[in-house]
């Protein structure tokens, strides 16, 4: 058992609700304080000096200077297993090339499926195993991990099992995601209906079997999978025992709808969410999770998160990295943007990315600073911490704590 502190504040977060808007005065703040660990778990928060006479013996780890603590942060949509480079793609967006016309010159998700396929896995895992420690570097100790980029049975399975590896190599806590259903492949030969099928019955059944995933992702839209016959996936999906998240609302509106329907812990992206379906959102227990690095990529708008809160929704904020339309990774230099143009308070972004984002996830020891939890928490250089959003990613973590070990 140890003592870590003193921290100049301590924001638990612990007293905050799991839904709807937030205001700043809200956010429970320990002056001074100390975090009791014992064996990977919060013992107790408190004033630093008390918690040091209440416990005459125990071991002290010293908090040189003024640092201000957080929940560890969690990325709950990322796609940073893949091969290759998409540079390309970003360039000619950004000269006026057409989501087709980077296709058909052989950019596109389809890019990073040849690059991915062709990867060897030594290549796949070190490459990923970079991104989680940049993520780590940022505070982040919880990742979500998609696979999407295989596309058939071999390489789906490579990816989830590079993930699986990848977790033996970090002490971030790994969520892997089965995102086989990313698009219809150009090499499968046969409908959009038959690809699903063939996901069901040839790749999801060994995903099981070597217990390389309990989630299961797809992308609703029209250039990838059309409403109905991803409803009748989805629920397929779900008869097999997995939990479902949902590519939703990123281009066209109505896959949220979807995503309530079935269940879903969380509709990601919702850039296109209409006014009618955010109220049916905010009506259920599906996270609605905001990706505003897939609009800084792209240009597009972003997730109507203030109206979300306004409405009781749940809401998340993740990354979503990947080689194509969020390249960048950084989830708080995205997380400041997104508050400066969706005028979110500082208690709903923080939320956002902890306990709210581990919902989405399944997760109930993560997000929160409070007894029995995991003592996962991140430290600033910063007398205050409103300056981490403040300063839009170039604050810097000072520590990383997973299991109450310091790892950066």
């Amino acid at each position: 058992m140890k003592l870590i502190g003193p921290f100049k504040q301590i924001v638990t977060l612990a007293n905050l609700p799991l839904r709807g808007k937030l205001s700043d005065e809200q956010i429970d703040i320990i002056v001074d304080g100390g975090i009791v660990v014992n064996d990977g778990t919060i013992q107790k928060i408190g004033n630093f000096e008390t918690l040091k006479s209440e416990n005459q013996n125990i071991n002290i780890e010293t908090i040189e200077g003024e640092q201000i603590v957080l929940p560890g942060l969690v990325d709950s949509h990322t796609h940073i297993c893949f091969g290759g480079n998409r540079a390309n793609d970003f360039a000619m967006r950004n000269a006026g090339k057409t989501y087709l016309e980077i296709a058909e010159s052989g950019g596109g998700i389809w890019s990073s499926v040849q690059h991915t396929r062709s990867a060897s896995e030594d290549e796949l895992l070190k490459t990923l195993l970079e991104r989680i420690n940049f993520l780590i570097s940022l505070g982040i100790t919880t990742i979500e991990v998609k696979s999407g980029y295989g596309l058939d049975v071999e390489n789906e399975l490579k990816m989830l099992r590079i993930i699986k590896k990848a977790q033996s190599h970090t002490q971030a806590t790994l969520v892997p995601t089965c995102l086989s259903a990313h698009l219809k492949p150009r090499d499968f030969e046969g409908s959009n209906e038959e690809y699903l099928n063939y996901i069901i019955t040839e790749i999801l059944p060994k995903v099981k079997e070597e217990a390389l995933a309990t989630r299961v992702d797809i992308f609703i839209e029209k250039s990838a999978f059309q409403p109905e016959e991803s409803k009748d996936f989805l629920l397929k999906t779900k008869d097999l025992g997995f939990d479902i998240t949902v590519h939703a609302d990123q281009f066209t509106p109505g896959s949220s709808r979807i995503a309530v329907e079935v269940g879903a812990k969380s509709a990601d992206h919702l850039e296109a969410t209409i006014d009618e379906d955010i109220e049916f959102l905010a009506k259920s227990d599906t996270v609605a999770t905001a990706l505003p690095g897939a609009s800084l990529g792209l240009g597009e708008k972003f997730t109507p998160a203030r109206k979300l809160l306004d409405a009781g929704a749940i809401v998340a904020i993740a990354s979503d990295w990947n080689p194509g339309s969020a390249p960048m990774g950084n989830l708080i230099t995205q997380a400041s943007i997104l508050a400066t143009f969706e005028k979110l308070t500082t208690a709903e972004v923080l939320a956002g990315m902890t306990f709210r984002a581990a919902y989405a996830l399944g997760l109930e020891d993560i997000g929160k600073l409070e007894d029995g939890k995991k003592a996962d928490f991140v430290t600033f250089k910063t007398d205050n911490f409103q300056n981490v959003l403040y300063n839009q990613g170039s604050l810097s973590a000072e520590k990383v704590y997973i299991n109450g070990n310091q790892v950066h």
